[in-house]
């Protein structure tokens, strides 16, 4: 009982420690923002070089970011909440918190808010549910 109490109690501090992060990506300030998030770029670039327009790249790589953003969201949700089993509340849960960060990108100067951002950080979380199901079958 004790070891468990003590593994919720970091997984916790690191579903904490992931949703600060998570906040300083997504409400800096646009100027600020494309310093940490400049990947996206980066990849386009060397995706165009392949011959895909790097518009269309850095659409798609900005899609895919967003994808493993909330992988965690997924994984640490489940694992803290044993009985979550079915996906449909975790899809209401993630694009809640997604459509909340979106709404107050608004207010952030420079910054721009999309529903694909929405859908891809469904998505993630999504994705974050199968990989912690996986994990605790195998664990099991």
């Amino acid at each position: 009982m004790l070891v468990r109490q003590y593994a919720t109690w970091w997984l916790k501090t690191l579903f904490i420690a992931y949703l600060v992060a998570l906040a300083f990506v997504v409400f800096l300030p646009a100027r600020e923002a494309s310093t940490v998030t400049g990947f996206v770029g980066v990849i386009a670039g060397w995706l165009s070089v392949l011959g895909i327009p790097q518009e269309a790249a850095g659409i798609g790589v900005e899609f895919m970011a967003n994808i493993v953003m909330f992988v965690p969201f997924g994984v640490f949700v489940r694992l803290l909440k044993p009985t979550l089993w079915k996906w449909w509340p975790l899809a209401l849960l993630a694009a809640a918190s997604s459509g909340t960060i979106e709404v107050v990108q608004l207010l952030i100067p420079g910054r721009v808010t999309a529903w694909s951002d929405i859908v891809a950080n469904t998505l993630g979380a999504l994705a974050g549910l199968v990989v912690a199901k996986r994990l605790a079958s195998t664990i099991r």
